[in-house]
Formats: structure tokens, C-alpha cells, sequence
């Protein structure tokens, strides 16, 4: 049986949920998410560090800024209204050598300009909230919080529901086609007939741009992040959030020492080439999925320019004492045995035919479709930003 509707929103992690809640929010209409697995948050939203970003490390007047301070205090609304554990508790960026403390500089600058408070804090006042942390200054950063965001993603699964929404499973996009007015979307749930579309498919937003007829002018490139998990005795190491100076070539922002609502501490991610789009192990491969890498010019101009980077990440990744002594730049308290492999995710990072790393959101139009083209971290702090920020664009391309 065909299902025909208003809207469908490919994809259901907390982008799309976000963006069909908000459609949904501005008129009742037939709409539904289409997820590609049997359950949601198997992905980007449920493999996250978890952490509710300030917005200080984003260029002022950029997407990633605006949406993220605007996401971040929804975020916490949310999340109160909906009786979600979660907590503002703050973190600290610590410049562990003199030659950090100009990019330090520039963040704290950065904060100011996006709305922040930042506190710059000599290495006293740091390790009195981190007494066992390695660092000549930092900065506080008060307005980071920690939440799950799977725990999110389920509320958000549940107002799409209470909106006149529909989110259907096991529902994964295999061919777009045009049909009149209508975009007809093939499913193993079966035919989808729907006037518009709104892509959030995260590692696979490139193909279903193609898919429905569009030019995305770039391709995911799957980075995994891995993550060790502090043994149970060590926790007390790590009291808070502790971050790098990050290195500003990148949109990645180091390993660094993460606590989560359970009490639970990791340390990570670094950030590996995947050879599968959603290969969460080191020995995932997709024939097909490195076929495509392999086959864009953008990948290859990409390595290039970061070969030395992209090498030694791969050795932190298979040399565990090259992990270890990454955490103990910030911490030199831990050892190799206080860290236990931990889970791993995927960062769908976007990168043009140039070579460049889209730094920024990326969300683009068509007629009668939305592709949200790049949406790594802060996305998940950022999605009820987002999902506004696309709801309205919708007003303005969608069919009625």
C-alpha cells in the first residue's frame, strides 16, 4: 500500500525528529520520519560524547553559532520540560604548553562574540575544579551541559507522535523518483508518495540528494571516533568536562575527558577514516562505500593536505599507549589500565571537490526539498535550532 503525504522527513535521528516536530508545530499535515533501522538513535544521535555545547568554538555570525547558542538553551528547556536527566555543569579548555595560549586567546575572544561568559583561568583556579588536570590556563565555560541525547530522541519520537506525526522503522530510502508533484519514495516498509521531502540522513544525505535530483557539490567522508572508558575507581579523575586547546585546521576537537549523566567517564574520540559509513569497528568495510570514496576527487585532494594527520591517527587508533598518552597530556594520572575500549561513532563530515572540509552547517534547497547536507557536532545540541531553521525554509520551497 502507498502511504501519501504532506511531508516525509528522511531520516530519524534528532535532526530529523527536531525538523518534524516543527513542521508539524506550524499546521497539522500528513507527515512522517522515515527511519532507516528498526530502532532509533542507532547512529550519529546515540554515539555521541553526549555533551551540550557552549557554541565557543564556532565563527561569530555563523550557522553553527547561531543555532547552536539558540539549540543549546532550547536544549535545556526541553529537556526540563520533558523530565530529562541532564545538567549544566560546565567544562574547561586547558592550554597544556605556553604555545597554546594564543589559541586560547582566540576562543575566549570567540566566546565573548557568540554570547558567552568565558572565564580565563590561571592553572590554580583550574585544578581547583580539576585537581588532577596538567595545564598552564584555561578557560571555564559555563554554559556546557551533559545529556543523552538517545534519551532525547525519544521524547522528540514521542511529540512527533502527539503532533499528528508518524515515524515509521525499517523504513530506509532506496530510490527517489518524480512522479507530477510528488516525489514517490521506495522503502522495504513499502511506497512512499509525498509533495515534499526533507533530507536528514545524516551519513547518507549525499546519496539521497542524488537520489531526489540534486547537486549536493560534496560527499560524506566517515570519520570514526573511539572512545576508552575510565575503570570505575579512576572516575574521581575527571570531575567535569576537560577539553584541548583544539587544533584549528580542523573541525574535530581533540581527546578529551568526558563525564556523563550515569557518572560514567571517556575518554576520546579520535578521528579515523572509516571504511564503511557506518563502520563502527576497526575492521568495518563497505565494498561499495570505499568504492565511492575512492572514486572522489574531493577525498584524494582531502589526504593530501592531511596526510601527516590522517596517519597519525590512524597509529593513536592502533597503538593504544599512543591514546593513553594523549589523555595524559591533559591528565597525567592515567595509565593504560585505568582506560578499557569503550564505544565508537561515526562523524558524517561533509568535504567539497576542493578538498576542504565543510566546516559549517550546510543546508540547501530545492524545489520542494530541504537537504541538511552538514550537520556534525554541535548538531545534536543544535537540533531544535535546526529543525526551526528548516521548518521555516520549508515555508518558503515547499508545496502546499
Amino acid at each position: 500500500m502507498t502511504r501519501i503525504l504532506d511531508v516525509a522527513v528522511i531520516g530519524g535521528g534528532v535532526v530529523g525528529m527536531a525538523t518534524a516536530t516543527e513542521l508539524l508545530a506550524m499546521g497539522k499535515r500528513p507527515l512522517a520520519v522515515l527511519e532507516a533501522e528498526a530502532e532509533l538513535g542507532l547512529h550519529q544521535t546515540g554515539r555521541n560524547s553526549g555533551v551540550i555545547h557552549s557554541g565557543i568554538y564556532y565563527k561569530p555570525g555563523s550557522l553553527k553559532a547561531k543555532l547552536c547558542a539558540a539549540g543549546r538553551e532550547a536544549m535545556f528547556a526541553f529537556c526540563k520540560e520533558r523530565g530529562i536527566l541532564h545538567e549544566r555543569c560546565g567544562k574547561v579548555i586547558v592550554a597544556t604548553s605556553e604555545a597554546e595560549l594564543p589559541q586560547l586567546d582566540v576562543l575566549y575572544e570567540r566566546g565573548l562574540a557568540n554570547g558567552l561568559a568565558p572565564q580565563r583561568w590561571p592553572a590554580e583556579r583550574i585544578k581547583e575544579r580539576e585537581p588532577h588536570v596538567a595545564c598552564v590556563a584555561g578557560l571555564y565555560v559555563g554554559e556546557t551541559g551533559i545529556v543523552k541525547f538517545s534519551s532525547v530522541l525519544t521524547a522528540l519520537g514521542d511529540l512527533v507522535q502527539e503532533r499528528g506525526g508518524e515515524v515509521i522503522r525499517n523504513a530506509r530510502v532506496t530510490a527517489i523518483a518524480r512522479d507530477g508533484d510528488a516525489f514517490v519514495l521506495e522503502t522495504p516498509a513499502g511506497t512512499i508518495r509525498a509533495k515534499n521531502i526533507v533530507n536528514c540522513a545524516g551519513l547518507h544525505s549525499d546519496r539521497i540528494a542524488r537520489m531526489a535530483g540534486a547537486d549536493p557539490k560534496l560527499a560524506i567522508i566517515p570519520f570514526r571516533g573511539e572512545y576508552f572508558d575510565l575503570v570505575p575507581e579512576k572516575r574521581g579523575l575527571c570531575k567535569h568536562l576537560i577539553y584541548p586547546v583544539p587544533d584549528p585546521r580542523f573541525p574535530f576537537l581533540g581527546v578529551h575527558l568526558t563525564r556523563a549523566t550515569d557518572g560514567t567517564v571517556e575518554a576520546g574520540p579520535n578521528a579515523v577514516l572509516a571504511m564503511k559509513r557506518e563502520g563502527y569497528t576497526k575492521t568495518s568495510f563497505s565494498l561499495s562505500d570505499v568504492g565511492s570514496l575512492l572514486g572522489y576527487g574531493g577525498f584524494w585532494r582531502m589526504a593530501s593536505r592531511h596526510m601527516r594527520t590522517g596517519m597519525f591517527e590512524m597509529y593513536r587508533s592502533l597503538v593504544k599507549s599512543a591514546f593513553v598518552r594523549a589523555v595524559q597530556q591533559l591528565v597525567p594520572e592515567v595509565t593504560s589500565k585505568d582506560l578499557v575500549p569503550g564505544r565508537a561513532g561515526v562523524r558524517a563530515q561533509a568535504v567539497e571537490p576542493t578538498g576542504a572540509l565543510v566546516d559549517d552547517f550546510r543546508i540547501v534547497s530545492g524545489e520542494a526539498m530541504l537537504h541538511v547536507l552538514n550537520a556534525p557536532s554541535p548538531a545534536a545540541t543544535a537540533s531544535l535550532a535546526i529543525g526551526k531553521y528548516v521548518a521555516e525554509a520549508a515555508a518558503r520551497v515547499f508545496r502546499v
